[in-house]
């Protein structure tokens, strides 16, 4: 058996953290969608770079607490720690 059960079984912090973290990406990604045809608008290049420092920072923090969201995310633990995680569709 996968670890189904566990997977299904998120917390409440994690989830909130999940919620967090997919907002900034967005938030980031739409305002660098912004910024390619208004390069010279500093509020959105403020927003863009604080939003960006959150994202970091939430990430990091939810990858020292959780393990890695993306494969392509270092994991210093002994294990495979990835496929721990809930898969999209199972949130």
């Amino acid at each position: 058996m996968i670890n189904n059960e566990r997977n299904n079984k998120m917390s409440i912090h994690q989830h909130a953290m999940l919620s967090n973290i997919q907002k900034l990406q967005f938030a980031v990604l739409d305002l660098a969608l912004f910024l390619d045809t208004h390069p010279n608008d500093l509020v959105a290049l403020y927003r863009h770079n604080e939003y960006a420092t959150q994202l970091k920072q939430y990430r990091e923090a939810y990858e020292a607490q959780y393990g890695p969201m993306c494969i392509m995310t270092a994991d210093t633990s002994d294990t495979w720690r990835y496929i721990n995680s809930p898969w999209p569709w199972e949130m």
